[in-house]
């Protein structure tokens, strides 16, 4: 499980996150939808209020909206899931 240890929000819609193995970078949100809960991303001032939850495993905006470490950590290492947890990997049976 992933932790998020550092957060700056260098420019709207990108947030700059360090995690405790060391991995850190830049993330571009401006791809997410910005509908329904997100639509509120559409307002700089509302994206700027973002924060680490209090375990560092999620970033979390006012009203609930948050993201994953796990996930973020992914987007930015460019790994996949299974490549990370092996056991999600099953090997498919068929009756």
């Amino acid at each position: 499980m992933k932790r998020i240890v550092h957060l700056d929000v260098p420019e709207h819609l990108h947030v700059a996150l360090h995690f405790d193995d060391g991995i850190e970078g830049v993330l571009d949100l401006s791809h997410e939808p910005r509908t329904g809960v997100f639509e509120a991303w559409n307002d700089p001032d509302y994206f700027t209020k973002v924060e680490i939850s209090e375990r560092g495993r999620s970033l979390v905006w006012p009203d609930e909206v948050d993201l994953c470490a796990d996930s973020l950590w992914l987007q930015l290492t460019g790994r996949s899931p299974e490549e990370v947890f092996p056991g999600l990997v099953s090997d498919n049976v068929h009756a």
